[in-house]
C-alpha cells in the first residue's frame, strides 16, 4: 500500500506529460518509510467532461486519491500526502511548458481501507522475490 489514483482534467494532458507525473508521484511515494514498494500503485484518470469553478477553458483540476491500510500514525500521513503532493506540483510547475497555461486546482485526500471488505491477491511480491530488479 497505498494506491495513488491521479485524477485530472483532460485539459492537462493537452499541455503535460501524464506518464511523468505519475512517475513523479511515484517516485516521491517510494520514498516514504509508509510504502511497501511491492505493494504501491500509481495510476491516472482523465475526465473528459468536466467544468472548474467559472467553467473557464484554462481552469484545470489535479485530484489524488489515496488508499492505505490502517494503522499508522496520523504525522506520517500527513507527511505522506504532502509530500505526494510537494512532487505533482513540482512536476507540473518544472515541466518545458513556457508560461503556465492552466490555473489548476489541486487537491488531495487520504482514505483508510477497511481490511474486512477488501480482498487482495498480489503476485508481485512473489516476482520480485524471484527476480529482483
Amino acid at each position: 500500500m497505498p494506491h495513488v489514483t491521479i485524477e485530472y482534467s483532460a485539459n492537462v494532458a493537452e499541455h503535460h506529460d501524464i506518464d511523468g507525473l505519475v512517475a513523479a508521484v511515484h517516485a516521491e511515494a517510494l520514498g516514504h518509510a509508509l510504502v511497501a514498494p511491492d505493494a504501491l500503485r500509481t495510476r491516472a484518470a482523465p475526465r473528459a467532461a468536466f467544468r472548474v469553478a467559472d467553467g473557464h477553458p484554462a481552469n484545470a483540476f489535479v485530484a489524488i486519491h489515496v488508499r492505505i491500510a490502517p494503522g499508522r500514525a496520523h504525522d506520517d500521513k500527513r507527511r505522506l500526502i504532502e509530500g505526494l503532493l510537494a512532487a505533482a506540483e513540482r512536476y507540473i510547475e518544472s515541466s518545458d511548458v513556457p508560461e503556465q497555461p492552466l490555473a489548476i486546482a489541486w487537491s488531495i485526500e487520504l482514505t483508510e481501507l477497511d481490511p474486512e471488505l477488501r480482498i487482495n491477491h498480489n503476485r508481485v511480491r512473489d516476482r520480485m522475490q524471484e527476480h529482483p530488479t
